[in-house]
């Protein structure tokens, strides 16, 4: 099985650099597999994944509305923690996005990554999608970690790890991906769990 995970992650890889390298937009991956129908276990709740994914459109949408092509955002949301990544042309316009971000309804917190740069290139973008596809290939052959518990977003070699998971986890994932060929560094934006409550979310779900 997770031979067979792994294949589509590398797949995916491969549809994520060429669609980024026409459109310069990475194709909607789940937990790190390209969207074919697969659902992804998840460690957050119904109703925190459906909130986060209303949250990236409301984010995304207020800041394109306001800001237009000064700012290329992408918005990624776990847990009600946003991170706005990509870059900004100015300060005021990067402060602009993360006041936008923080008025958005079930937003928690907002780390506000943008760069003061232009849009990077899609030959970069094409760089971070591979990265990205790397690190979850690399989770799925770790027999210590499971796949769909970590959110990984590439930015200009920077990746940004999200997700719920133990200490333990976190270290490993991280100690990862920093062994990555092209990861200039690795930022963690985790919530932290005890090994108690990760066995907890591990049991089945108890039938009827």
């Amino acid at each position: 099985m997770k031979r067979n995970l792994r294949s589509l992650v590398l797949t995916g890889a491969v549809l994520a650099t060429a669609l980024t390298a026409i459109s310069g937009c990475a194709p909607m991956l789940l937990g790190g597999v390209v969207a074919t129908g697969i659902v992804a276990t998840d460690r957050r709740t119904t109703g925190a994944q459906v909130e986060d994914e209303g949250i990236e459109l409301k984010v995304a949408s207020a800041v394109r509305r306001d800001l237009g092509d000064r700012v290329h955002l992408n918005v990624t949301s776990f847990n009600r923690k946003v991170l706005l990544s990509g870059e900004a042309r100015t300060q005021a316009d990067k402060d602009r996005a993360e006041k936008l971000a923080q008025a958005q309804e079930n937003v928690q917190s907002v780390l506000n990554d943008l760069a003061l740069a232009p849009p990077s290139s899609l030959t970069q973008r094409s760089k971070d999608a591979v990265i990205t596809s790397q690190a979850k290939a690399a989770f799925i052959d770790a027999k210590d970690l499971q796949v769909n518990s970590i959110k990984v977003v590439t930015e200009r070699g920077i990746v940004y790890l999200m997700g719920r998971v133990t200490a333990r986890e976190a270290k490993r994932a991280t100690d990862i991906v920093r062994g990555i060929g092209g990861v200039a560094k690795v930022v963690r934006v985790f919530d932290e769990i005890s090994e108690e409550e990760l066995k907890r979310l591990s049991q089945p779900p108890l039938t009827k």
